[in-house]
């Protein structure tokens, strides 16, 4: 059943988590959603969740904090604390004033934290609910965590909710819901790859998001997804080119031996077909109502603004 209420721009909500298998570029997808919102004019935060300091890299900053700093024009980035974020949590909603104070809190907590689950998760989700609520930006990116763990912390609210039944506590996680599952506004990015086993973790994760959290699904991003070097009848040709007497003759015309060329064009052959069966199979499993955007392979080494740049193009242009 299609979800009602969602954007006609899959992208165009205040808050986006991208997520995805270990391996398959989601922060480089997340900070090519930033740069494409930032470069529209929307006031743009970037929010890496695990602090690896990759999103940096994408813009080539790497003094990131838990306060925002600007790396260009309409885009902050910051590296998400919990620590940080009860501190800022107590100090808005209890009124506590000095960090110097909070040492034994700090540490009540984190005996709290470690027995119940979604606590951590729930500051987390917390900050990141509070900035939407506060219209701080237009749009917040999160570079979320990884696929095996992204349900457990956008589920974090409702665990909360089932446990909590008045108070303080009830009442934050009651607004948090209801930002989390209106579809205009949150939405979760889910990255993967034309591999076999990222695109069959990509139909679970999908199916659990539905059926263990209020989040909308916005979209499925594939990932370095290889062109298609050689139609049927450019492929007959090609594979001429491999006959011994041909292969004689392009050696002593490139003065270099195009055998290795030639096998590295078989499998480059291979691959996007291996691949785009391993598409047609998440086609065919996923949702109707979940957009497939496809980003290519960049054949490129350097991670930073350039890169970054050709990810909110090729999104940019898959959008229209």
């Amino acid at each position: 059943m299609a979800v009602t209420g969602r954007p006609r721009d899959p992208l165009d909500r205040r808050l986006v988590f991208v997520t995805g298998k270990g391996g398959v570029g989601k922060t480089t997808v997340a900070a090519g959603i930033a740069e494409r919102a930032s470069a529209s004019g929307r006031r743009t935060l970037l929010c890496e969740v695990d602090g690896k300091g990759d999103a940096g890299a994408c813009f080539e900053h790497a003094a990131v904090s838990f306060e925002p700093v600007p790396v260009q024009r309409d885009l902050w980035l910051m590296t998400m604390d919990t620590e940080a974020a009860l501190r800022e949590y107590l100090r808005i909603f209890l009124r506590l004033p000095l960090v110097a104070r909070l040492g034994p809190l700090a540490r009540a907590f984190d005996f709290v934290a470690t027995a119940a689950p979604g606590v951590r998760e729930i500051l987390v989700v917390g900050k990141l609910c509070w900035e939407v609520r506060q219209r701080s930006y237009d749009l917040i990116v999160v570079d979320a965590a990884a696929s095996g763990h992204i349900v457990s912390q956008l589920g974090a609210p409702q665990a909360i909710n089932d446990l909590v039944r008045v108070g303080l506590v009830r009442q934050q996680t009651d607004w948090m819901l209801e930002l989390l599952s209106e579809p205009a506004t949150t939405g979760v990015v889910v990255v993967t790859t034309p591999e076999e086993m990222p695109v069959a973790e990509t139909l679970e994760l999908t199916a659990a998001l539905r059926s263990e959290t209020t989040v909308d699904v916005a979209a499925v991003v594939v990932n370095r997804v290889l062109p298609e070097l050689f139609a049927a009848r450019e492929e007959e040709v090609f594979e001429g080119l491999g006959r011994p007497a041909v292969v004689a003759h392009l050696a002593g015309a490139l003065e270099a031996d195009p055998v290795p060329l030639l096998d590295a064009a078989r499998l480059a052959v291979t691959l996007r077909r291996t691949g785009a069966g391993h598409l047609e199979r998440l086609r065919a499993a996923l949702p109707g109502d979940i957009p497939t955007l496809y980003l290519p392979y960049l054949f490129a080494r350097e991670q930073g603004r350039r890169a970054t740049r050709r990810i909110a193009d090729e999104l940019a242009a898959e959008l229209g």
